[in-house]
């Protein structure tokens, strides 16, 4: 049984925020702005959520500025610098003013939210995101966030394996390192 599955979902927005958001470089290319912010803020919020509502022009460049506080959690993780991370992390909380509170909406059931009534959807997810992350910072688990160590690339990821060993944001870049090991090592001299 997973009690966590909300924060589970939480988590997967953040990671979804900022791959979808940030510039910088994706399995080996240039990651530039997104040319459509509100398509890339729908696919960061439905990296966690697969049905949330598509998100409009001035939702998107919020949540991109909210993407891009989020990323430092994850660099700083990455890094060892979970100092750096938690003081992210707790500026968020208090500047989002989250705060845990049971709500039911469109035909759901009783669930718990990180963000009072009558917030911005941007000031909602980060409420929700630094939550979410605060959740993982404070737990055992929180070297389970990283960057992915694959040349030519800086998107983020949660490691929920078994054995927490994850080093890579995808298979492809996954594929790319091995690929490229393998050659080196069967490369006749």
């Amino acid at each position: 049984m997973d009690f966590n599955s909300h924060n589970d979902g939480v988590v997967l927005v953040a990671v979804g925020l900022v791959n979808a958001l940030t510039p910088g470089e994706r399995r080996g290319r240039p990651f530039p702005v997104p040319a459509d912010l509100p398509a890339a803020a729908t696919e960061g919020l439905r990296n966690g959520y697969p049905n949330h509502r598509e998100v409009g022009e001035s939702d998107a460049g919020e949540l991109a500025e909210v993407a891009e506080r989020l990323r430092v959690v994850f660099e700083a993780v990455s890094s060892g610098d979970v100092d750096t991370a938690a003081g992210q992390v707790n500026r968020l909380l208090d500047e989002s003013r989250a705060r845990p509170r049971l709500d039911r909406h469109d035909g759901e059931p009783w669930h718990l939210h990180f963000h009072g009534p009558g917030g911005t959807l941007a000031g909602d997810w980060a409420a929700s995101c630094a939550t979410g992350l605060a959740i993982v910072l404070g737990s055992e688990f929180h070297d389970r966030l990283g960057v992915c160590t694959a040349p030519h690339c800086d998107r983020v990821y949660v490691d929920v394996s078994r054995n927490g060993t994850r080093r890579f944001c995808s298979t492809p870049c996954q594929n790319r390192v091995k690929t490229a090991a393998f050659r080196a090592r069967t490369r006749t001299p």
